[in-house]
């Protein structure tokens, strides 16, 4: 099915932009009106998932991110965040609550569970060495004039 509207960004894996991410998103589907609720669940699964990119993707490093939103029909949304980071070796193992691969114990191990919860579904490609990419789909409420 073909978008109704697309956005697609890229930037640094620099920390400070999971909040550009964030509102890059949020501005994007506001043309959608969705509720604070609504909002507040894609931004939420959004942070998680450029977080997973820069402290596990590209760990020491600095590496770009690339972000594409996609819109279609009945309020229905893609948000897909790829990096060419270290990739993952075991998505399935990766998505068990409570996994991290963080050794400093600052990680709790729960962005993919996040980010489930939050959307209604979520796809997690990986290739050890090449990168990950990570995309949500929800389906916004529609609205009713009055």
């Amino acid at each position: 099915m073909k978008p109704l509207n697309e956005m697609k960004v890229q930037f640094s894996s620099h920390s400070v932009n999971e909040s550009f991410a964030r509102v890059a998103v949020a501005a994007f589907i506001a043309q959608l009106d969705p509720t604070l609720d609504e909002l507040a669940d894609v931004k939420t699964a959004v942070s998680e998932a450029v977080t997973n990119s820069i402290v596990h993707g590209y760990q020491n490093d600095i590496g770009v991110i690339y972000l594409t939103v996609k819109i279609y029909e009945n309020g229905r949304i893609t948000v897909a965040i790829r990096d060419k980071g270290c990739g993952i070796n075991d998505v399935r193992k990766a998505m068990e609550p409570m996994f991290t691969t963080s050794s400093g114990g600052e990680r709790a191990g729960l962005g993919f569970t996040v980010m489930q919860s939050f959307m209604d579904k979520l796809r997690v490609r990986s290739r050890s060495g090449f990168g990950t990419t990570v995309v949500m789909e929800k389906t916004l409420n529609q609205r009713q004039d009055t």
